[in-house]
């Protein structure tokens, strides 16, 4: 059986409050899927960093890894940084499958909850 592991790369924040949505996903799905890993990672001012993560799940003997953007859209982080970063880390994890999803806000699904949140504050005259 692979063993797989999903991190949760967020921006990161100094404020604590700013991670709950992040550990609440990542609580949601480990409530879902015992079987894997679920982490949450930071690009800057909180930890752990992307590199921290991965270097805890090899460390837990995953084989594949999927790296998923909690980002509305791809900015330069997800454009640029991010596949080096994941090149590197895969050179740094050999026996380790690293997979860059699209940032989850381009998601249809998302877009179309997106949608109906923000349309459910529309007040009708």
């Amino acid at each position: 059986m692979t063993v797989q592991g999903i991190l949760l790369l967020a921006h990161g924040s100094r404020d604590p409050l700013w991670r709950r949505p992040i550990e609440a996903v990542q609580a949601e799905i480990q409530t879902r899927y015992p079987q894997h890993q679920v982490r949450c990672a930071y690009l800057e001012l909180c930890p752990p960093t992307l590199e921290q993560a991965v270097d805890q799940l090899a460390a837990l003997g995953l084989q594949r890894i999927a790296i998923v953007p909690l980002f509305l859209g791809a900015g330069r982080h997800v454009r640029e940084q991010l596949p080096q970063t994941i090149r590197h880390l895969s050179h740094t994890h050999p026996r380790l499958t690293l997979t860059l999803a699209a940032p989850i806000g381009e998601h249809p699904r998302m877009v179309t909850l997106m949608a109906e949140l923000a349309s459910s504050n529309l007040i009708d005259d």
